[in-house]
């Protein structure tokens, strides 16, 4: 398996020689989208810089909202939370995605603004390998926040995501309050990362990567 960073929430998973889009975005936001052939492509809400599945290409299966699906040996499922942390009022709805293939499970949070899990959506994610969390603030989960989730789901790998870059038009925290929380703050970003699910660490590891 091998993840890629786009920017914003958007991931390419590349596995079995099958392609995994989280979150596409558009021009808009200030970075250069994913132009690349899709076969799975998840969008946690629609806003314009999470749904742009439009610009890829391929005939990719589009995933909009939670529930149980299973494309081609891989198993998605959705799981409804809230944009906010007053239960959808600002923001709206929000799909956490569970992604399992060669073995592994990937948990995809979306654009998450709850201040914690509840309790039953601890129980579906259910001890996931590999983390996509936002940590930006203004829209979703802040650095702290976000390291209280992780502490929450306890993963073996923490990616995080929807942070401020240089170009993006938006207003978000850089990644370093969150590493900072994490005990990581002299993390160096890489290029992608690579790896079975052997090679997973024990203990929960973050690793921060480059668009």
């Amino acid at each position: 398996m091998t993840i890629t960073y786009y920017g914003q929430s958007c991931f390419k998973i590349l596995s079995n020689n099958l392609v995994i889009i989280t979150d596409p975005f558009d021009k808009s936001l200030g970075l250069t989208p994913p132009r690349l052939n899709a076969d799975i492509v998840t969008i946690s809400h629609e806003h314009f810089d999470h749904n742009n599945a439009a610009g890829l290409g391929g005939s990719p299966f589009v995933i909009k909202g939670p529930g149980e699906y299973e494309i081609k040996g891989i198993s998605v499922y959705g799981i409804q939370s809230f944009h906010d942390e007053v239960q959808g009022q600002k923001r709206g709805l929000n799909t956490i995605y569970l992604i399992e293939t060669e073995g592994i499970k990937l948990c995809h949070l979306g654009d998450l603004g709850q201040d914690k899990l509840s309790e039953e959506q601890i129980e579906e994610i259910d001890d996931p390998d590999i983390l996509f969390v936002p940590v930006g603030g203004t829209y979703t989960l802040d650095g702290k926040a976000a390291a209280g989730v992780v502490n929450q789901i306890e993963p073996r790998m923490v990616v995080p995501m929807h942070y401020q870059l240089v170009g993006q038009k938006n207003d978000l925290a850089a990644v370093d309050k969150f590493l900072k929380e994490m005990g990581a703050a002299k993390k160096e970003p890489v290029e992608k990362i690579t790896f079975k699910k052997k090679n997973l660490p024990q203990e929960t590891e973050v690793v921060v990567l480059k668009i």
